[in-house]
């Protein structure tokens, strides 16, 4: 019990370090706007979060807005900004209307206007106006999710299959200018990638593009082939970018919020990159060799990927600890845990899971296995017959994921 009260300790304090309130007033104060329109349009997981903390700064000063974010994500009206709900991982109808409406709204802006551009993970499906068919878009979203392609991956082939991406808003905007508010959730902060960079310059090549669809056995229409050539904006003078966040801040956070509890913290890695399945097996390994060591705190921030070929329901972070359950068994004063820090993970309504030395005994006596549902991809049902899931609801941000290792 106490193992699971920590945990969700350091996950709760971890994600109030790290709401982006602070970061984006500190940015709109050190910013000086013309005296012309200001458009406010902010897309991704914490889109409604950064808007609101906007709409406190500025106030009046919003001649129109737009707010695109995940379904279940709009905690409220925001004067000025319309406040619109879509697709996430796959983008959908509302995707492309709202993305519609935000072109609209920029389009003859004049020199002395800016566009406050507040952006965010997830904007890849939610901010998107495609080049391609809706039903080829769809298709290669989805061929993408399954192959365990990485997110720098896949933003470079979706960057060039739409009409707002890699750079592409930014210049649509000009000669507006455009101050650019992103929140990183991509390792190393790759600008032209988080959200696949709709004002950053696009810093892929199309021969990155080719690779990715041969590596992954990926087909594309004639059509849609014919676009990976297409150049993208080299440039963008009319764009000012300032990044905040990161899962650097998100393991420093945890690291703090551990230490309180007395755990002494280890950071193994803020550029985790790997199968979830393996991170999990991995960090199930440093719990069994230190587990007269404790209290320790291993924590290994980052985004692991999946490859999908069962049929289940579940998420990378229930993944990474559903597979450490099994080298931890036994180990009374072991616990792992890994969460996304915008609150979901995958297409479910858990932000992560949590195993500890009982786990695999409790799962047993409820007729399930891990390595089952790790077959099936059907992590959720499975951690949430024994209690295992993290649940936080959508937290107003989206700075990757942490897993930690706790021993008493």
């Amino acid at each position: 019990m106490q193992l699971r009260q920590d945990a969700d300790g350091i996950i709760q304090e971890s994600l109030a370090a790290i709401l982006p309130d602070a970061a984006v007033k500190k940015a709109l104060m050190g910013y000086t706007f013309s005296a012309g329109r200001i458009v406010l349009v902010a897309a991704g997981k914490a889109a409604w979060q950064m808007a609101r903390t906007a709409a406190e700064v500025l106030g009046e000063r919003i001649h129109d807005g737009i707010v695109i974010t995940k379904y279940n994500h709009v905690m409220g009206e925001i004067p000025r900004v319309l406040c619109c709900e879509a697709g996430h991982p796959v983008p959908d109808e509302n995707s492309f209307a709202a993305t519609q409406r935000a072109l609209d709204m920029t389009a003859h802006l004049g020199e002395d206007d800016t566009v406050l551009f507040l952006l965010s993970g997830g904007g890849s499906a939610l901010f998107e106006q495609p080049l391609i068919p809706v039903e080829e878009l769809t298709a290669l979203t989805q061929a993408l999710l399954a192959s365990g392609a990485d997110i720098v991956e896949m933003n470079t082939l979706r960057k060039r299959m739409s009409a707002v991406k890699g750079g592409r808003f930014g210049a649509h905007c000009a000669p507006a200018k455009v101050l650019s508010i992103v929140l990183s959730d991509i390792l190393g902060d790759p600008l032209d990638m988080i959200a696949s960079g709709p004002a950053y310059p696009d810093r892929s090549t199309a021969a990155d593009a080719h690779s990715t669809l041969k590596k992954y056995g990926l087909h594309l229409s004639a059509a849609a082939a014919a676009l990976l050539d297409r150049p993208l904006p080299a440039v963008l003078p009319n764009v000012t970018t300032q990044i905040t966040g990161s899962v650097r801040e998100l393991c420093a956070a945890a690291a703090r919020a551990a230490e309180k509890r007395g755990y002494a913290p280890i950071l193994l890695t803020d550029q985790l990159n790997t199968e979830a399945r393996e991170a999990g097996r991995f960090l199930a390994a440093i719990a069994r060799t230190h587990a007269g060591d404790g209290p320790l705190a291993y924590i290994a921030g980052g985004e692991t990927v999946v490859q999908l070929k069962g049929k289940g329901r579940g998420g990378r972070n229930q993944e990474l600890a559903l597979a450490a359950a099994e080298g931890i068994t036994g180990l009374s004063n072991v616990a792992v845990f890994s969460f996304g820090s915008d609150g979901t993970d995958g297409p479910t309504d858990a932000a992560g899971g949590y195993v500890d030395g009982g786990t695999t005994a409790a799962l047993k006596a409820a007729g399930k296995s891990a390595a089952t549902a790790l077959a099936e991809n059907d992590a959720y049902p499975t951690l949430n017959a024994v209690g295992g899931l993290i649940v936080t609801g959508p937290t107003g941000t989206n700075v990757n994921d942490v897993a930690l290792v706790l021993i008493r």
